[in-house]
């Protein structure tokens, strides 16, 4: 079934549990379309587990992948990365957390890192925080004897000049990573070299990995979470010790607010502490960082390529940053092209349609987003236009919109967000960006170990976070409100 096919029939009922989405052997996300169905995920229940035939590929590691692993590791638990440097860097991380672990001879381009059951965890961690990993269509040509594209060097080179049209950058400012997640973790370390040993802190409520990342692989995390306080916080923090970085991200996920970078800008330039921004859910087309951002580490899994079957992610380096020569000559000095180059070639064909497509998301994205915020099932609605407005609006571009990530929460949400949830439909199933609408209880899937924590920073665990597509507006806001009018009928004060 195509991406199309999935814009008009999605995988939303109990039977489409695991379905790849889209049905690609490459598709980076999976149905998940119960809510009971996210919880059997996050508590390993065999009965989820084992209908997934796929899944995000930094959670899952994907079937080819570990078919590459058994060939690899003849017997012994492993996994693949795509280079000697990763894997050196893998087998430090679980030594410093009290794994085994050993780097086994490359075999015909790469390299595993096999453990000892002690070394589980962590090796599953570094796969997972730092998205330095091999990919399904790398897994795919090694498995078939295949070398990387003749192409692909050439492959790159387009998709590097197409995002520096999208960032007002040099072609040579565009540093390309296998997943948005290697893009962060190449960052860090750049603002790490400047100031080693230094914390950094998180401006806003952060997604997941990217303050798993300050915390396992840097020197150590603030998180400032209160956006509403952010600049005199910061300006506390930076007074009291010499940072590193901060990192934020603009739009938050998946509370859509943003840290007021106009007020922030500042006090981080006087205490020379660089900002790493995070432009994925409005991307480049609505938000112009070059003001603020001097580094910003960016998926190329989501907006960009829209499809969900290609993983990647980009450093860029501000041209107009204060640090842009000292950061862009660290960056380099490290760079590996570890972007596979078929997976490349997928990016860079999508690339070419992104601003099109942007337009119609931030078109259909304002119209269901109003359209929830005016439904009486519906108690609050987050999304960009109205979320901290103004400081969204120093950095919108002219012409620019207010994307189409939307989280809201139900009225009397205990009860009726799963129930809105399962009759939704649409997509269900983690990722954001693409070209079909596609829903996830984010907090429980993003957060679910620590749910009591993301509701102090006022993250509920009933939202409901809504990517919308590039379905037909009407038709999809028929199907959502079916499940919004069900939520009605079946809640206690209806």
């Amino acid at each position: 079934m195509s991406t199309v096919d999935l814009q008009r029939e999605p995988a939303w009922q109990a039977a489409d549990l695991g379905r790849p989405l889209p049905d690609s052997p490459h598709a980076v996300s999976m149905a998940l379309p119960r809510w009971q169905d996210v919880v059997g995920y996050e508590e390993k229940c065999p009965e989820v587990i084992d209908r997934l035939r796929n899944g995000y590929p930094r959670f899952v590691v994907h079937p080819l992948v570990q078919q590459v692993a058994r060939e690899l590791g003849d017997g012994r638990p492993c996994l693949p990365f795509p280079s000697a440097r990763v894997a050196r860097e893998c087998v430090a991380f679980i030594e410093r957390n009290g794994g085994k672990a050993t780097a086994l001879p490359p075999q015909r381009g790469l390299h595993a890192v096999a453990i000892n059951e002690a070394g589980t965890v962590a090796l599953r961690a570094f796969w997972q925080h730092t998205g330095l990993i091999v990919s399904s269509r790398q897994a795919e040509a090694w498995l078939a004897g295949r070398d990387d594209l003749a192409e692909a060097v050439a492959v790159r080179q387009s998709l590097r000049r197409q995002l520096a049209g999208f960032y007002d950058c040099a072609e040579d400012d565009v540093f390309l990573a296998p997943t948005g997640m290697a893009a962060q973790f190449e960052a860090l370390h750049a603002v790490a070299a400047r100031r080693p040993g230094r914390r950094t802190a998180q401006l806003g409520f952060p997604y997941v990995d990217t303050f798993k990342l300050q915390q396992k692989f840097g020197a150590g995390g603030h998180l400032l979470h209160d956006l509403d306080r952010i600049a005199e916080d910061l300006e506390v923090l930076a007074h009291s010790e010499p940072l590193a970085a901060c990192f934020a991200e603009i739009p938050g996920n998946p509370l859509l607010g943003s840290a007021d970078l106009r007020r922030i800008t500042p006090i981080l330039r006087r205490h020379g502490v660089p900002l790493i921004a995070d432009d994925v859910v409005a991307t480049p087309f609505n938000v112009n960082l070059n003001g603020h951002a001097d580094l910003i580490a960016t998926s190329l899994t989501k907006y960009v390529v829209g499809t969900c079957d290609a993983m990647g992610g980009a450093v860029i380096c501000n041209p107009r940053s204060p640090y842009h020569a000292e950061l862009k000559a660290t960056v380099r000095a490290r760079h590996e092209e570890l972007l596979w180059g078929s997976d490349a070639q997928v990016l860079d064909a999508q690339a070419a349609g992104f601003p099109e497509r942007m337009g119609r998301h931030n078109a259909n994205g304002l119209r269901i987003a109003e359209r929830l915020r005016a439904h009486p099932a519906v108690e609050r609605v987050w999304y960009p236009r109205w979320e901290f407005s103004e400081v969204y609006e120093a950095v919108r571009r002219p012409g620019g919109g207010w994307g189409s990530l939307i989280t809201f929460l139900p009225k009397n949400a205990e009860t009726t967000s799963p129930r809105i949830y399962d009759l939704m439909a649409v997509c269900k199933g983690p990722s954001l960006g693409t070209v079909f609408t596609l829903a996830c209880p984010f907090t429980l899937l993003a957060h679910y170990t620590e749910l009591d924590w993301a509701e102090s920073c006022g993250v509920s665990r009933h939202l409901i976070r809504l990517s919308v597509g590039l379905e037909d507006p009407d038709d999809l806001w028929r199907r959502l409100e079916t499940a919004l009018a069900a939520g009605i009928a079946d809640s206690p004060n209806a």
